[in-house]
């Protein structure tokens, strides 16, 4: 079953603060559920489907429809790390094209800035985890895999520093228009090079921030989007994937997105040169590269050539991405940046980013999600959206 057209994004919200020393988790969720809510025109009251992830304190959906008072039908609480909420988005459409919700909230949290929560440390692998055996002796912070994957680019491809470095000067030059972002201010490419290695290749400034918040949506059914006085965002194309070690075959040169984009692009009836704004998923410098090669922009291997001298800044070149800064400038709360993607593309699809990074008329955008790890197993989610 096709989900285009079948679903709407009435509602967008993302939390403003960026250190929540006072909030709890549960708090934080409620607090984007409201602003999202409001956004499109809703309550509480109107909320039957109810989606969330690991971010979510306690059992989850079960936990959080309680804390808030929901009065659901339908819950989803699939967790693929990062690109989870791009899923949402896709599972909400599907479960209103089937009749199983009207009006689905997908809710995102966190303290990782708060609590001291960063890349630099092993991840804690529970004993009973099917990997945790083969991996755990061995295993790599957050920051090394992807080190990994931009050095088996650079290798393979002949991709740069420098390159990787334009990824980072573009999201900054966004990043100084938006009042929330942590980062506000624009870096040049030998600011880049010229900050500390963290893992090599990359730099510190090739690293997102790590920030606590969150951000929710409103998805709906056409009728209610319809009878909303917001501008209509509808779903036309979704697609997700998991890629993982395939018994061994692992190649560090390419993700999820291979498929996801695939199945995102056949869906919506659309190519990669329709879209006029990406979101696109930037844990990492490398993150952004690779994934865009993956989505079809351009060909394999040619990442670094295509993201360099400005091509993703808002009004100088071919491919505006993250406009609102990214994880790389603006925040990535729960150490989870998906649900931003779709907000920013949320935002310059009904014409409301700022008006220094707003795409003119922009009728098409795209946002991906990347969640895991790069470099062993992750999930991928990509959403096409477009302004009716």
């Amino acid at each position: 079953m096709s989900i285009r057209a079948k679903a709407y994004i009435a509602g967008a919200f993302e939390h403003p603060t960026r250190k929540a020393e006072n909030k709890t988790v549960a708090q934080l969720h409620a607090e984007c559920a409201r602003g999202a809510l409001q956004d499109a025109g809703l309550s509480l009251r109107d909320v039957d489907g109810y989606f969330c992830a690991g971010d979510a304190p306690g059992m989850g959906g079960l936990s959080m429809v309680d804390y808030l008072g929901l009065k659901v039908r339908h819950v989803d609480s699939t967790d693929v790390g990062g690109s989870s909420y791009l899923l949402h988005v896709s599972h909400a459409a599907q479960a209103i094209a089937a009749g199983k919700c009207d009006v689905a909230l997908v809710t995102l949290a966190g303290r990782p800035r708060s609590e001291s929560h960063s890349g630099t440390l092993p991840r804690v692998v529970a004993p009973n985890v099917p990997d945790a055996p083969f991996e755990t002796p061995y295993y790599q912070v957050t920051v090394n895999s992807y080190a990994m994957v931009a050095a088996r680019h650079m290798h393979e491809y002949g991709t740069t520093s420098e390159q990787l470095a334009w990824i980072k000067v573009a999201a900054s030059h966004h990043a100084q228009h938006n009042p929330h972002a942590m980062l506000r201010e624009v870096v040049t490419v030998e600011d880049v090079l010229n900050s500390p290695v963290i893992s090599d290749p990359l730099h510190r400034m090739d690293c997102c921030v790590v920030s606590d918040g969150g951000g929710a949506l409103v998805i709906v059914k056409p009728e209610i989007a319809r009878s909303l006085k917001r501008p209509l965002v509808k779903i036309i194309g979704a697609g997700e994937s998991i890629k993982g070690q395939d018994g061994g075959k692992v190649d560090l040169t390419y993700s999820g997105a291979v498929r996801s984009g695939a199945i995102a692009f056949a869906e919506a009836g659309v190519k990669p040169s329709d879209i006029q704004y990406a979101s696109i998923y930037d844990s990492f410098t490398i993150t952004v590269l690779v994934q865009l090669e993956d989505l079809g922009f351009c060909a394999k291997g040619q990442g670094g050539r295509f993201v360099a001298d400005g091509n993703l800044i808002s009004g100088v070149g071919k491919l505006p991405f993250n406009t609102d800064g990214g994880g790389l400038c603006n925040n990535h709360p729960a150490n989870r940046g998906g649900i931003t993607k779709v907000i920013e593309a949320v935002r310059q699809l009904r014409g409301e980013a700022h008006p220094r990074v707003q795409v003119p008329n922009c009728q098409l955008a795209l946002a991906h999600g990347t969640g895991g790890l790069l470099g062993n197993r992750h999930g991928s989610g990509t959403l096409i959206m477009e302004r009716e």
